[in-house]
């Protein structure tokens, strides 16, 4: 059994004692209470999992005390003994939170099995909220790295209409962070804590696309063998954060627009409108006023898209940004790979910031990833670099020879297959690269790769 807190409340001594020591057996820590008001007041000084609580007490009762529990204490799992069991108390008490209600005597053998998995649930609940709250933190405006004019003003744009219930269409080139743009405003609105649904339409055709937007029920088409929630069902009472906008066919536009219109929509197959409270923020790195004009785009839809719009800058046009966020990715790829790398050299510096990152932030991300896998030395070096990086920011035709950048690019892919310890699926994701290109330059370069 895991490690955790057990108290106890009944004001029967022998019994008390007695569960005390088998559960302490159990390498857990127990705390003792003959009544409910000495229990509360150890619930409000120790860090308690679960409580064994009587049913009947000097001072009150068991089911009553489980729901005031439940309300001031929410993680805590209490399971109730009795003496004399009956299906009403036992009815109630799981109605007001009780994990569980067991006989004394009769079910004795129950009890660690039950405490066990009640620690289990507790703990899982205690990560679960952990778990929400790093999220939380992430995807904050203050943890938005920057301080050129172009991002502390998208961020200031981002921070006054994160409380409103405004549709938000965020612009810019791929990998310039709008998937946490959209995050931290619905971190800072009232829907926080609420779902928030991210979806990619380029990732889906348009069937599939409508399924997984709007759902479908059983029988609307052959594979559909029960009803399914669509994303926009998913993410009622929060956030829905569609990506790659421009990509969506122009007959789904007409469906998006009448749930901006409406707050409603119809499944694939049904006949009866689904209602929903759906805030919306759309992205896009194209032109929708030229899809527009295209004829590629819905004008309507645009102009309910299109009611606060934020423009999120390249990485080539804040360059005094790259420090701190190279800083950070290698803070973040150092701890993952357990390494100790202090920082970067002035020339590794020189080189990022000469760069044109036409991957943006993403691409940075990559380049450092590598970089920390590749270097063997307290700080990064240009040699941990992409090999057209370092000659200079830009490739230059003729500037080096093939075989010195045949020899760079075996020396790279070796350092990889070094890394993920011979697993080729790894390395050929890492290096991003196809797995039979991999297998290719295995064969060419005549690599070492571990068994």
């Amino acid at each position: 059994m895991s490690t955790g807190t057990v108290l106890i409340i009944d004001d029967e001594e022998k019994l008390r004692s007695l569960l005390a020591r088998i559960i302490r057996l159990e390498g857990l820590t127990v705390l003792e209470a003959e009544t409910i008001k000495a229990g509360n007041r150890l619930l409000d000084k120790e860090d308690i999992d679960v409580v064994l609580c009587d049913v009947k007490l000097p001072d009150g009762n068991g089911v009553e005390f489980v729901r005031d529990l439940k309300m001031r204490h929410p993680t805590v799992e209490t399971i109730l003994l009795t003496a004399y069991g009956n299906i009403a108390d036992g009815v109630m008490a799981m109605k007001n939170g009780a994990f569980d209600y067991i006989t004394k005597g009769d079910d004795n053998d129950k009890i660690i099995p039950l405490l066990a998995r009640a620690m289990e649930k507790v703990q899982l609940q205690k990560r679960v909220i952990q778990l929400e709250q790093q999220v939380g933190k992430r995807y904050t405006f203050d943890t938005i790295l920057g301080q050129s004019p172009l991002i502390t003003e998208a961020i200031a744009l981002a921070r006054k209409v994160a409380p409103t219930e405004a549709t938000v269409l965020l612009l810019g080139e791929t990998g310039t962070g709008k998937e946490v743009f959209a995050q931290a405003i619905h971190n800072g609105s009232k829907r926080a804590g609420k779902p928030f649904i991210a979806l990619n339409i380029s990732a889906f055709g348009k069937e599939l696309l409508e399924s997984e937007l709007f759902g479908h029920k059983a029988g609307s088409f052959t594979s559909a063998t029960k009803d399914k929630k669509g994303l926009i069902e998913e993410a009622n009472q929060g956030t829905l954060f569609l990506d790659e906008i421009g990509e969506m066919h122009i007959d789904l536009q007409a469906k998006l627009l009448r749930v901006l219109e409406t707050s409603e929509f119809i499944k694939v197959g049904d006949t009866r409108p689904t209602r929903v409270n759906v805030r919306i923020i759309a992205a896009t790195n194209r032109d929708l006023q030229n899809e527009v004009n295209e004829g590629r785009f819905r004008d309507d839809l645009f102009y309910r898209l299109n009611v606060f719009t934020i423009s999120l800058p390249a990485l080539r046009d804040r360059k005094k940004d790259i420090p701190a966020l190279a800083e950070f990715y290698l803070r973040v790829y150092s701890g993952k790979g357990n390494k100790r790398i202090d920082g970067m050299s002035r020339e590794f510096l020189e080189r990022l910031q000469q760069r044109e990152w036409k991957g943006n932030i993403r691409e940075l991300r990559n380049v450092i990833e590598r970089a920390v896998i590749l270097s063997d030395g307290p700080q990064l070096n240009v040699g941990d670099l992409p090999a057209d990086m370092q000659a200079g920011g830009v490739r230059t035709p003729g500037a080096t020879s093939s075989f010195d950048l045949a020899s760079v690019e075996k020396l790279h892919i070796q350092h990889v297959l070094n890394h993920t310890r011979g697993n080729k699926t790894e390395a050929a994701r890492l290096l991003n690269i196809g797995l039979t290109t991999l297998y290719r330059k295995i064969e060419e370069y005549k690599l070492h790769v571990e068994a």
